[in-house]
This record gives C-alpha cells, sequence and structure tokens, in this order.
C-alpha cells in the first residue's frame, strides 16, 4: 500500500504492506480555508459569545496586540485585524505589536500596508523590570509580573496559533500571555514543569494558571490561528478567554490521532516551507512519535530544512546520550530549553534518524542517525515490523488509544 508523505516541498511515497501498517485514527476535520484574510475577518464579526470586537473599543483607546511569529501567512492575519482596530477609530500610532524573544528582526512588519506603518513594535524583555508591571497575586501566591504595555493596554489581543505544548499542555491562547510575557524569574521557575505526558482533557497546572492570570488582566481577545497541512490555516477561531476552549476543540479535532497498539517504527515527516522550520519543530515531531513508539523502537523524521542550532542544541551535542542531556538542560535552562527537552526525551525512548540539511555531524552528536537522501526510508522500513506513518509531525498528538 502506498503511503504518501511531504516534507518541505517534497513528497515521497512509502510502500508499506497492509500486514505491517498499524492505522492512524483521526476525526473528520474541515478543509482549510482557502483565504486566511478573510477568515480573520469573519472571525472578528462573529466572535464566540461576544459582538463584534470593534463595538467594545472607542476611538482613544490604546490597543496592545501580542504577534506569534510562527504564525502562517501572518501579514494576511494581520492586516484585517488592523483594518477591524482602524474600524473602531483607532489610530496605528496607539497601536502596540507585542513579539516575544529572540527577534526574528520582524521582517513582515515591512510587507503591512503603507497605512499600518506607524504601529509601535515592541520585543518583550522578561529580564528588563522597568519594562514589567506587578499584576495581582495569584490563589497559589505567585507574584504575576507582565509586561508593561500588555497591561497599560486599554484591550489586549493575542493572535497566535494553537498547538501541543510540554508546559501547558496546549500551547497559544492565554498561554501567550503567561508566561511568555512574564518576567524571567517566573519562566526559569516554571522550565522545571515540562512533561513528556500527552495532554487530555484535564488542564495541565500551568495552564490553569495562565487562565487566571488572563482572568486577572481583564478581558483579553483572542484570536487562534488553527493551522493546516503544511503551510496551510484550518480555521480561525476569535472571541474572550472563554473561547479558548473553542481553540483546543479545534486543534484536536484536526490534528489528535489515535493508534491502537505502539509501532516499532514510526515514520514522520514536517511539510511546508523549510525555511520557517525550526529546530523547535523537529524535536516536536520527535516527541510525537514516542508516544506511540515501543520504547527501544525506531523514529524517522524527514525534513529538508536546516535550522538553526540554539543553546539547547549545544547542549546535547556535549552530552554524551540522552539522560545527562536532560540533568545539563535544566541546570543551565537556555532560552530554547523545550525543544532540547522534546528530543532528548524522544532519544532516550526510541532510536532516531534524520533526513535534514544539517551536517551529519551535528545530527550525530545529537544520538540520531543522518540519513542521505529520501530513498534510505523504504529500506529502514524492511523488515521494520509495525509502522505507524505521521505526516506533520510538529503539529500532531498522537496517543495510543485507551483500551474499552
Amino acid at each position: 500500500m502506498r503511503h504518501p508523505i511531504t516534507f518541505g516541498q517534497n513528497r515521497l511515497d512509502l510502500d508499506l504492506p497492509d500486514d505491517q501498517t498499524i492505522p492512524v485514527q483521526r476525526q473528520n476535520a474541515p478543509p482549510a480555508v482557502s483565504d486566511p484574510a478573510s477568515a480573520v475577518r469573519d472571525a472578528l464579526e462573529h466572535p464566540h459569545g461576544f459582538p463584534p470586537l470593534r463595538q467594545a473599543l472607542t476611538p482613544d483607546d490604546h490597543v496592545a496586540i501580542f504577534v506569534d511569529e510562527r504564525l502562517p501567512h501572518l501579514p494576511d492575519l494581520l492586516v484585517p485585524l488592523l483594518e477591524h482596530l482602524r474600524s473602531a477609530g483607532i489610530a496605528p500610532s496607539a497601536i502596540t505589536l507585542l513579539c516575544s524573544p529572540p527577534s526574528t528582526g520582524q521582517p513582515w512588519a515591512e510587507l503591512l500596508p503603507e497605512e499600518f506603518q506607524d504601529v509601535h513594535i515592541e520585543i518583550h524583555d522578561p529580564s528588563q523590570r522597568r519594562k514589567l508591571s506587578y499584576l495581582a497575586t495569584t490563589r497559589q501566591g505567585r507574584r504575576i509580573y507582565l509586561n508593561r504595555t500588555a497591561v497599560d493596554a486599554d484591550q489586549l489581543i493575542l493572535l497566535t496559533g494553537r498547538w501541543y505544548d510540554p508546559l501547558l499542555g496546549i500551547g497559544g491562547a492565554e498561554g501567550s500571555l503567561f508566561p511568555t510575557l512574564s518576567d524571567d524569574t517566573t519562566t526559569n521557575e516554571l522550565a522545571g514543569r515540562l512533561s513528556q505526558e500527552a495532554p487530555g482533557d484535564d488542564v495541565w497546572p500551568v495552564r490553569q494558571e495562565a487562565a487566571e492570570v488572563a482572568w486577572l488582566l481583564g478581558a483579553p481577545f483572542l484570536v487562534q490561528v488553527i493551522p493546516g497541512d503544511g503551510d496551510e490555516v484550518a480555521q480561525v477561531v476569535a472571541g474572550p478567554v472563554e473561547s479558548s476552549r473553542a481553540g483546543q476543540q479545534a486543534l484536536d479535532a484536526r490534528w489528535r490521532v489515535e493508534v491502537d497498539v505502539p509501532a516499532d517504527m514510526v515514520v514522520t515527516a514536517i511539510g511546508g516551507d523549510p525555511v520557517r522550520h525550526t529546530f523547535s519543530d523537529l524535536a516536536r515531531a520527535f516527541l510525537c512519535a514516542s508516544r506511540v513508539v515501543r520504547p527501544g523502537g525506531s523514529i524517522v523524521l524527514l525534513t529538508d530544512a536546516s535550522p538553526t542550532l540554539g543553546a539547547s542544541a549545544d547542549v546535547l551535542r556535549r552530552s554524551e546520550d540522552p539522560a545527562p542531556a536532560l540533568k545539563f538542560l535544566h541546570q543551565e535552562n537556555p532560552a530554547d530549553l523545550e525543544a532540547g527537552f522534546a528530543w532528548a526525551s524522544a532519544a532516550q525512548r526510541a532510536k532516531l534518524y534524520l533526513l535534514s540539511r544539517l551536517a551529519p555531524d551535528a545530527v550525530e552528536e545529537m544520538f540520531a542517525t543522518p540519513l542521505e537522501h529520501a530513498v534510505q526510508v523504504q529500506r529502514l522500513l524492511s523488515g521494520a515490523g509495525k509502522c505507524v506513518v505521521i505526516p506533520d509531525a510538529h503539529r500532531t498528538l498522537a496517543v495510543l488509544r485507551e483500551s474499552p
């Protein structure tokens, strides 16, 4: 049986016998939107449980928009939001676009129309106390310091993707407020709560705290972008914080899959423009596959990317095997800790194979076997035992089906 899988802009047809294939159970998700900008406009005019956002604004308001720079088609998503604010009489000079570190240089800002060139852009700096405001103390006794621009804004809007996350369970939405816009003391303390577990029905503690912080702040407005295949947008969900649940349900409908039994080999890939793919994407794909592979099995990841290797990759390359790497990662707490945690966690469970444009010696130093050609994957499948194929694994939540 042929199993087509896309990596980067390339396609590989895997030949896998039926008796070797473990079926993947998916929900019947709707097709991706054909026009992301129109999807944003429609979501803003018809939010979940809320009137159109412009009706809650006045021309004197100052608005802060948290911008998730990982979103595909970012200008197409941001411009209709700025137009919606302009329809409420908000001047571009009264709008600040907040981004989380590290800075990308905001190349997308150059693609904004001329009428929005006066918007301000700010990179959140969790180490600068003068750029933070004390908000409140949570029920657990945590003193919350958040980005001052976000706290002082008359309206805060969170334009974010939704994804599966080792700290929050489900990332994006209120999770892009806390801990993303908090102080470095908080982010450092929360680093010890990363988990390899698959998120389920229960809300993870850090996301519960994020929801409380959103409530303490007032009424942030969410614009949640559900990713589709490759660089597509599957859905846009807008509304108050309570609409976060609808965004999570849309994410699960598109990206949560089940398999009946652990696989001997999991073949995964990352599709779409490889320029946008990060080391974190590769690590998330490995972590996804590790949840449905048997201990000691194999994970094959196909990409066409050559992402920048950050501090967590340096920790991996200095370590002899995954167990001490995890220890050193928590000790050093690099800015991209989550990526190193996900990669090392997967390497602890299975043998990793990677097709990418990374240097082979760098791949080997990160506990993986580099592949030179896509055709090598077919050879690995021969005699591999039971296999699962998972496209776009960096976005997927793959879990084992629970016994009835």
